[in-house]
């Protein structure tokens, strides 16, 4: 196999396009936290569609690849066909590994011991962990009625503060969604504990610098300390009370480093619910839909319209633009090998907004995911697919489906400003969360 030749690379000018057009914007508006002014100049500029439209040129030029950029530091490959977003994704961990050197470097600040950035037996313990407190496996998770009755009474304190000013931004959202989160992941004694989430936050603003910035050690032990004396207390009612007994394991499953996770998962996951807020106001049609399903189906869990419509905000507008994963060991492929240690690079919006894949690339179409699992329909992958899926693809639409449904249950909505959105044509390659806010009444 290794006397094959190499994967062949694209030209130093295509290079240069790529860095340009693909890495640079995706890094400056933030990977492991957003920039707000740069996904606002992003929006505008229309930076996401224009690297869309790269990736197809080099489809266009390079066929179904992989290609290799040209890279000084390492061998990296990205991927242009289905079949090799599929391969890659139920290949891992071995022989392409969720815990790239990239991916290590970022978590490193705020969670080294996560799931994502570990192998062998250490990672089998830790995405065990999580696969049994988010209920990985079930579309509907058993907690479901208690993390309902959370949704519901948060929602009805955001509506005591939006409701005089007649509107809905996101700074009122968002607050309201991340004591949400910290009731549901760790107990009524976290709801009010914005210096928890200040301090991920400020972890998170470090990796998004990965290896160009130093580790603030002694900021990582107090934001774990703080965290695990939430997971400690095992408050009923939240996914804490779960976590004791599903941390046993005599490799370590780390419980406050896979919580650290879904803390940060948390914010791209309130973003994604705001924009299906945004992309319901403009589509009546949808937007009847949904209220219809509220209207007719109690059980939170049981709407199947409102979680497709999150994920379907989610292949439009995907959280995590960039899957990266690392070769174990050579790799044979159709036009070479692929040496060990090679990074391998997933544009996910390259596949979710490709025409010549999907006729519904640019159009809102939650119908496509009602009675699928979101981690089945590789290359649409909003919560990546194969062995390394997100454990959590079912309980976000779930908590997502809940929040939106305790809204529109008690008030109109209508988009007072954000981007144009019409539903009459394409929808533009970046939504603007920070910027967007709705008219309520009641």
């Amino acid at each position: 196999m290794t006397d094959r030749p190499s994967l062949p690379s694209i030209t130093a000018a295509e290079s240069a396009g790529f860095l340009a057009n693909v890495g640079l914007p995706t890094l400056a508006k933030g990977v492991i936290i957003r920039r707000p002014s740069m996904v606002g100049l992003a929006s505008r500029m229309g930076l996401d569609a224009r690297a869309v439209r790269f990736m197809q040129s080099l489809r266009d030029r390079h066929g179904s690849g992989p290609v290799l950029i040209r890279n000084p530091v390492r061998t990296q490959a990205v991927l242009l066909s289905a079949q090799h977003v599929r391969r890659v994704l139920e290949g891992s961990p071995d022989p392409f590994s969720p815990a790239s050197s990239e991916k290590r470097a970022a978590l490193s600040h705020f969670e080294p011991h996560s799931s994502l950035v570990t192998e062998g037996p250490e990672r089998q313990e830790r995405r065990r962990f999580n696969d049994t407190v988010l209920a990985s496996k079930c579309p509907i998770h058993p907690m479901a009625p208690a993390f309902t009755a959370i949704v519901e009474e948060e929602v009805a304190a955001l509506l005591r503060v939006a409701d005089p000013l007649g509107e809905l931004s996101w700074d009122i959202f968002f607050e309201s969604w991340m004591r949400i989160v910290r009731r549901v992941f760790l107990g009524d004694g976290a709801a009010g504990d914005t210096e928890l989430t200040a301090m991920i936050n400020r972890l998170r603003g470090r990796a998004n610098w990965a290896f160009a910035v130093p580790e603030n050690a002694s900021l990582r032990e107090a934001f774990h300390r703080r965290l695990q004396s939430h997971l400690d207390r095992g408050d009923a009612g939240s996914l804490a009370s779960l976590a004791g007994g599903a941390s046993a394991g005599e490799n370590g499953s780390y419980p406050s480093h896979q919580v650290a996770q879904w803390l940060f998962a948390a914010d791209p996951a309130g973003m994604s619910i705001f924009r299906t807020l945004a992309l319901l106001a403009v589509h009546h049609d949808k937007l009847d839909l949904a209220r219809a399903e509220i209207e007719a189906v109690p059980d939170a869990g049981e709407r199947s319209y409102l979680r497709a419509a999150v994920v379907e905000t989610l292949r439009l507008y995907p959280t995590t633009p960039m899957i990266l994963r690392q070769s174990t060991r050579v790799t044979e492929w159709e036009e070479g090998i692929l040496p060990a240690g090679a990074g391998i690079l997933i544009y996910t919006p390259f596949f979710h907004r490709d025409p010549a894949r999907l006729p519904e690339a640019h159009r809102f179409c939650p119908e496509m995911w009602l009675e699928r699992d979101p981690g089945d329909m590789a290359p649409l992958v909003p919560f990546s697919a194969g062995p390394g899926v997100c454990p959590a693809r079912h309980l976000v639409p779930l908590l997502g489906s809940a929040v939106m449904a305790a809204l529109l249950r008690k008030r109109q909505i209508r988009l007072l400003r954000s981007q144009d959105i019409d539903p009459h044509k394409p929808l533009p390659g970046t939504l603007d969360n920070y910027s967007m806010v709705f008219g309520i009444t009641p």
